[in-house]
């Protein structure tokens, strides 16, 4: 396979295989499938709080946070696993384990065994999440990865945007159970177009064999690195802020804002926020760079969310409907930025362990984040403080935390 990387084509021998469009387009494809598993359930929430008989309110909440620790615990094999025997094996793999958990979860009758079916959606989900950073590794570098991570952010943002009233549609006409089965459903027929379009990307010669010494070399590696370790910690901060609201996003707005069941379209107005800073990135990265970029974000974000947070304490806890929709579409425009730029980063100098070295980035961020989003999500108090506190602090611990890893070396990027 030869790869133009100025024109951002791919092709083979025997011909045109791949456009750009058609390729942004499956990559964001796959890795959709882990934003629209986690955003479809939430309007579900209630209906499986009622159904498996649970206690505590925000017990629930433990279906979304579930399945982003499987994602943390699968993308630390399917990396070193791929850089083994090539990415396309460790996709199907994944997408299997995910159809399985899928159907364990069709058929829960226990609330123990819905979340051990998310754990396994999760655990497959981390698949697509991890060998699709590595596949845009293998093909791309430098800004132009970041420019390419960002167009592939853009379009399967449309994706968490959709899923919220794609799942309160589907609760209208059937149960919350069917919900699983076209997720299964979706996962099959991606897998499909990768395996008739996506040649595999990474030669035999690059290949390196699978050993847990590998593994433990390349974590020391990324440990001691300032600007890869730094950097997947600042993403696992600011991702937490994000499990967060995703957690609380159903009471937020059923219990706070008493929207019933048009709040999915509120919820999917904010996501678009998140594909139009990545969009806005996607434009500008290249020409301002990955870093100038994710500092302006995070000051914006911790300016933004500061002030928030004192006029809320200042109110009581809640402020009109149409002032949290504008902050908080702007403070997903600064994550938007942060996405993909701080992946970026922690990557640029992995790139001769794109496969581990991808793995332990996702999974080290994830594991921070998921601690994080659940403890934001089991403080809602009918107010939006637990929320906004968790983003004015966090923002505050990325910013530091961004200034550490750029301190030394100095970057030009």
């Amino acid at each position: 396979m030869n790869i133009n990387r100025c024109q951002l084509t791919i092709t083979s021998s025997e011909g045109p295989v791949m456009g750009f469009t058609e390729f942004i387009t499956l990559m964001a494809l796959l890795i959709s499938l882990t934003a629209l598993s986690l955003d479809i359930i939430l309007p579900a929430l209630p209906n499986i709080h009622t159904d498996l008989q649970l206690r505590h309110p925000s017990d629930a909440q433990l279906v979304v946070s579930i399945l982003a620790l499987g994602l943390a615990i699968g993308q630390l094999f399917y990396g070193p696993v791929s850089d083994s025997i090539g990415r396309k094996p460790v996709i199907f793999a994944g997408i299997g384990i995910f159809s399985l958990g899928c159907l364990l979860s069709f058929f829960a009758t226990q609330f123990w065994l819905l979340l051990l079916g998310r754990l396994l959606q999760g655990v497959g989900l981390a698949s697509p999440r991890s060998i699709v950073i590595a596949i845009i590794r293998d093909l791309y570098q430098g800004r132009s990865m970041a420019s390419i991570m960002s167009a592939v952010t853009a379009v399967f943002i449309v994706v968490p945007a959709v899923a919220p009233i794609l799942g309160q549609g589907i609760l209208l006409v059937t149960t919350w159970r069917t919900i699983f089965f076209l997720l299964m459903l979706l996962g099959v027929m991606t897998l499909t177009w990768f395996t008739l379009r996506q040649e595999e990307t990474l030669s035999v010669e690059e290949r390196r064999p699978f050993s847990l010494n590998n593994i433990g070399k390349a974590s020391r590696e990324i440990c001691t690195h300032r600007i890869a370790f730094g950097h997947t910690l600042a993403a696992g901060l600011i991702s937490g802020s994000f499990f967060g609201y995703l957690n609380s996003a159903q009471q937020l707005y059923q219990d706070i804002y008493h929207l019933g069941r048009i709040f999915p379209f509120f919820m999917g107005s904010l996501a678009l926020s998140i594909g139009g800073a990545s969009l806005f990135n996607s434009r500008f990265v290249i020409r301002w760079g990955m870093r100038a970029m994710s500092r302006w974000a995070i000051r914006s974000l911790v300016t933004i969310s500061t002030f928030y947070l004192t006029l809320l304490w200042w109110w009581g806890g809640v402020s009109p409907l149409w002032m949290m929709m504008i902050i908080f579409g702007c403070i997903f425009f600064c994550l938007g930025i942060l996405f993909g730029n701080l992946n970026a980063i922690a990557m640029e100098p992995l790139g001769h362990i794109a496969g581990i070295g991808s793995a332990i980035v996702g999974s080290l961020s994830t594991l921070i984040a998921v601690p994080l989003g659940i403890v934001i999500g089991r403080g809602f108090n009918n107010t939006l403080i637990p929320l906004v506190s968790g983003f004015a602090v966090l923002s505050i611990a990325t910013a530091l935390i961004m200034y550490w890893a750029n301190d030394k070396p100095k970057s030009r990027n």
